[in-house]
């Protein structure tokens, strides 16, 4: 092999290592070394700054004397809401029996604190004679930015909901509600005509189903002008419309969720955004329709219209003040979009409470058939003095039927609690304390309205509660429709149309317990404010042979 061979097969061989190699080495490490302990205590920094932004407010009952449970760091003792676990009632109603001899018991909803009232006297003292200091419902995580839907006589605070209920309080008097009667009739007849198809078929009828189509349609006639016969259209768009609102798909829940934990940081997410798109088209085709002036139909539409033609909505502040104390006047257009506002509550609420409440109702009635054959007889004699034809008149005659429908709502209640929010520091002298603005009360009406103290033997159904020789004598421990100024505006409404519903069923039809149906149905623990029943509320519905008068 010569030279050249040689070194082409000899090996090659690392340089020897030199002393600005090894230099070279230790800065690198030593470079790396200060990289990783900068992220370290960068990364405990912000662990350290999270919890304490997570646990800013949870001494509040600490150091107010009230007793709560320990809070979870974000989650405060809303875990269990937060992932769907248990409903928001069902969180009240644990605190409010876990505390028994306790006045009110401390929550908290994420960082925020929240007051479960116990008393009575501060419940009253919250919804009526201290309701200057928490006239809002502080369901808005912003006061600032505020979605368009949610600008409606629910949800919206302030001189913005003073305006409106003075502007629409008087658009639901005796006379407008006699006058809407006939299309809750009409949609009463069609609510008879689908439980008799079930009933031929002798199969069972979810009643959660049923009364939700009855009540849609009524909201369409009476809310909307419009006919949305979702008794006879399995896959109506106003039935799914509703289902929509309530059942939030979980891009609506991550929305929620984010609002509730950094209000601020997604003060512009919008949890109604896909519902704000429908119910807008909706009004505006039917405002063009009507070319903004009322119609003569008498319905919801027609009342915003008549007090959208008076002006401006003028009153008083309840916000702001002058340099002397008194308050300052404000003004606001009723205009389309917050038109828009109102009818989507009409629906929201008028949808899930009414059907809820006459659903659970019919469910008692199959599970205690004595006081159901009590409700028929009533229903019997009174229709039978009004030609067989259900009316205005008529409905307010059947006195039993209504006490059996608030038995219902005792025991289980559409709203199972009122919250409010404290607006400025107030004293709550049977506590001893002094709440700060910003702070929540929730008065829990299902744990009140269950609580043996008020109504003996709770859970037994027995409508003889409300006869009036029986009525409590204190108001505040039966509130399914709210009290104060912020009581629900369509009450009469709802009540009507609802007695009116039942009393088309039971005039034609026994409601009897289904093969699958369960005594004390599971609650929904996704449900929000409205409470909603898990799987239906499936009966047996039959037909009544023929009554002779």
């Amino acid at each position: 092999m010569n030279g050249a061979g040689a070194a082409a097969v000899t090996p090659l061989r690392r340089p020897p290592r030199t002393h600005l190699t090894d230099t070279n080495y230790w800065l690198l490490l030593l470079h790396v070394l200060r990289a990783i302990m900068i992220t370290v205590i960068v990364a405990v920094i912000a662990l350290i700054a999270a919890y304490l932004f997570g646990t800013r407010y949870h001494d509040y009952w600490l150091k107010k004397g009230i007793k709560h449970d320990k809070p979870i760091p974000f989650f405060g003792t809303n875990f269990s809401v937060t992932f769907g676990l248990k409903s928001v009632t069902q969180v009240f109603a644990e605190a409010y029996r876990k505390y028994p001899t306790e006045k009110a018991v401390g929550l908290y909803f994420e960082s925020r604190p929240m007051l479960v009232v116990r008393d009575l006297e501060i419940a009253k003292r919250v919804l009526t004679t201290d309701f200057a200091n928490y006239y809002s419902r502080g369901l808005n995580h912003n006061k600032d930015v505020i979605e368009p839907m949610a600008k409606n006589l629910f949800f919206v605070d302030g001189d913005t909901w003073r305006l409106l209920r003075q502007r629409m309080t008087p658009a639901f008097t005796s006379g407008k509600l006699k006058a809407m009667f006939p299309l809750i009739v009409e949609r009463a007849e069609k609510l008879q005509t689908r439980a008799l198809q079930a009933a031929a078929a002798g199969k069972p009828l979810d009643a959660r189903d049923l009364m939700a189509r009855y009540t849609t349609d009524f909201i369409g006639a009476c809310g909307f002008g419009l006919d949305a016969d979702s008794l006879n259209e399995e896959d109506s768009a106003f039935r799914k419309l509703g289902v929509k609102i309530f059942k939030p798909d979980f891009k609506d829940i991550i929305v929620i969720v984010v609002k509730q934990l950094f209000p601020e940081l997604f003060k512009h997410a919008k949890v109604l955004g896909k519902i704000e798109l429908e119910i807008n088209a909706l009004v505006h085709e039917i405002l063009t329709r009507r070319n903004y002036e009322p119609s003569g139909r008498n319905d919801f539409i027609d009342l915003l219209l008549e007090c959208r033609k008076k002006g401006l909505m003028v009153g008083e502040s309840i916000e702001k003040r002058k340099p002397d104390g008194t308050p300052l006047t404000v003004s606001m257009e009723l205009d389309e979009a917050l038109i828009a506002a109102q009818v989507f509550v009409f629906f929201a609420a008028g949808f899930e409470t009414s059907s809820s409440a006459t659903s659970y109702t019919l469910h008692e009635l199959a599970y205690n058939p004595q006081v159901q054959k009590k409700v028929q007889d009533e229903v019997d004699r009174v229709l039978a003095k009004h030609n067989n034809k259900l009316s205005y008149d008529a409905i307010r005659e059947m006195t039993y039927l209504e006490c059996t429908f608030k038995e219902g709502m005792r025991i289980f209640p559409s709203l199972g609690f009122l919250l409010r929010e404290c607006m400025v520091k107030t004293e709550i002298p049977e506590l001893g304390i002094t709440l700060d603005p910003r702070i929540r009360v929730a008065i829990p009406l299902q744990a009140i309205q269950t609580d043996p103290q008020y109504f003996d033997n709770p859970w037994e159904f027995r409508p003889e509660r409300f006869m009036e020789e029986n009525s409590s004598a204190n108001k505040f421990d039966y509130l399914p429709f709210g009290i104060g100024p912020r009581a629900c505006i369509g009450e009469r409404l709802g009540l009507m149309q609802s007695l009116a519903g039942l009393a088309a069923v039971l005039a034609k039809f026994t409601v009897k317990p289904a093969p699958a149906s369960q005594r004390r149905p599971p609650v929904d623990p996704r449900g929000g404010i409205v409470q909603i029943v898990k799987d239906g509320i499936p009966l047996i519905f039959e037909e009544r042979t023929a009554r002779v008068h």
